[in-house]
């Protein structure tokens, strides 16, 4: 998820779910709670009014207390000068911020709470009150009172009154309970909302950061074999992935470096051991010729072909490395051009056939193609390819009487080169790297014959320049064949504009 939507979430989060939760709290306490004031003081309603209203929720807690005294004074009225009857009612009153106070005539003959006596004088004479239970008088002072009045006369005619007071700065305890619940449910509910968040963002966002600084310091160390583990689909998430690719690149990249290292001292091993037997040879024959060792004609002309031979060898082992550079670099000079296969084959074949006749080994060649086809090529490159095969053949034939056939055929869209020899063979284990760079099939043999071991590297990157491949088959003792494909040349005809 992206950050923003995360943004988005939690600030939807921080401001509706404390809201959600308190108002669900807060139903949930209320139901709780009124249901014990309803049990303990004998309110009832169905819509609660009385809670947002402490006048009407104190009338109610009163109500029943007067009707119950209006029962009394009408059966017994003489109940009320009853010392312990009055003391027993007033205590239960007291559980409910509620006293009893009676008055006979003029005089006070009892008071339920000591710190009414100020507020007496203001209390409503006999007859002054409403003779209903829902009435009461609210008085104002140090104390704040709301009193239910019940006039009576006495047995022997005595006006009498009794008055239910009820306390209004004392709250009913449960609704205390109750705000002191919801504050507390609030606060829990916030520092919850806060703590769900920050584990949320500290996973998405802070597990990840630190997933990255150990990989930044596992780079910084040279340490490059790890993985770093992408596992959310956000920001940071593609950040780990781009941090995971760029490290994999560093390691193939090392990987690279160390490989190319490996490989450039194989040149230089392999090029430092071909170039040392010519230049030796060269320079014992000069020496030859410089002490009068060759002192016939026929020596002379011996040891300067010689020594010419060998530095042909040293100027195509050059050519060769001078190629690599190329090739490394990707920097080969083409120059390609429309060739007619009968006649460039034929003219190559030529040209191979002299020099395999001096090394006396016989040359086959068989052309199955139709004079007229055509191939897209660079000439030059092209007979590299075929005299770096020939001459890898020529190198490992290891026969008195060698032979090589040379066979053109037609597959399709390509014209296929197949170039095959009677030689030594390439073992099983072998075949697929022989077109890997410094790859040498044997080294104590290659070590005798010669070779830098790019040649049919080189052979296999001409031919994927031109849109070819190239492969062998090889059985030991018995020969190898290389194969290679060009694509044809073919016309592409011009779209006729018809108009209607």
């Amino acid at each position: 998820m992206k950050f923003k939507y995360k943004i988005i979430i939690s600030f939807c989060i921080i401001i509706f779910a404390p809201i959600a939760l308190a108002l669900l709290v807060l139903f949930s306490f209320q139901h709780i709670q009124l249901r014990a004031i309803e049990q303990t003081y004998g309110v009832e309603s169905e819509d609660y009014s009385y809670f947002s209203n402490s006048i009407q929720l104190l009338s109610r807690i009163a109500r029943d207390s007067v009707k119950e005294l209006a029962r009394v004074v009408a059966e017994d009225p003489d109940k009320m000068q009853q010392e312990d009857y009055l003391a027993g009612l007033n205590g239960e009153l007291l559980d409910k911020n509620t006293y009893l106070a009676v008055r006979r005539g003029a005089e006070w003959t009892y008071i339920g709470q000591e710190t009414a006596a100020g507020l007496l004088a203001e209390f409503p004479a006999y007859g002054e009150a409403e003779e209903n239970v829902n009435a009461g008088i609210y008085i104002d002072g140090e104390e704040q009172i709301l009193i239910k009045q019940v006039d009576f006369l006495y047995s022997d005619g005595g006006e009498g009154s009794v008055f239910v007071i009820t306390r209004l700065e004392e709250s009913v305890p449960e609704i205390k309970g109750l705000m002191t619940d919801v504050i507390v449910s609030l606060i829990l509910i916030l520092i919850l909302t806060a703590c769900i968040l920050t584990i949320w963002i500290y996973t998405s966002m802070i597990n990840p950061i630190k997933r990255l600084q150990l990989a930044a310091q596992n780079i910084k160390d040279g340490n490059l074999d790890f993985t770093v583990d992408a596992e959310n689909d956000d920001e940071i998430g593609e950040l780990c992935k781009n941090f995971e690719e760029m490290r994999q690149r560093l390691k193939d990249n090392a990987e690279e470096k160390i490989s190319s290292e490996g490989e450039n001292k194989a040149l230089i091993s392999n090029i430092a051991h071909d170039l040392k037997t010519p230049i030796t040879t060269v320079k014992g024959y000069a020496e030859g010729l410089i002490d009068g060792v060759a002192d016939t004609p026929e020596k002379r002309d011996k040891y300067i072909r010689t020594i010419y031979n060998k530095a042909i060898e040293m100027d195509t082992l050059i050519n060769e490395l001078t190629l690599y550079a190329k090739i490394d670099t990707n920097r080969i000079p083409y120059n390609f051009a429309k060739l007619n296969v009968s006649e460039y084959f034929n003219d190559c074949i030529e040209e191979i056939g002299l020099d395999l006749e001096a090394r006396n080994i016989g040359l086959a060649y068989f052309n199955y193609a139709d004079e007229d086809i055509q191939i897209i090529a660079d000439p030059e490159q092209l007979k590299r390819v075929i005299n770096n095969i020939v001459g890898n053949s020529v190198k490992y034939m290891g026969r008195r009487q060698g032979v090589i056939n040379i066979r053109i055929k037609d597959v399709g869209d390509f014209i296929q080169v197949e170039i095959e020899d009677n030689g030594s063979g390439i073992a099983a284990r072998d075949l697929p790297y022989i077109f890997d760079r410094f790859y040498r099939a044997d080294a104590s043999r290659n070590s005798a014959t010669g070779g830098s071991g790019i040649g049919l590297s080189i052979v296999r990157k001409i031919v994927e320049d031109h849109g070819g491949k190239i492969w062998a088959t090889s059985k030991e003792s018995i020969g190898t064949v290389m194969y290679f494909v060009i694509r044809k040349y073919q016309e592409v005809p011009n779209e006729q504009v018809v108009d209607y």
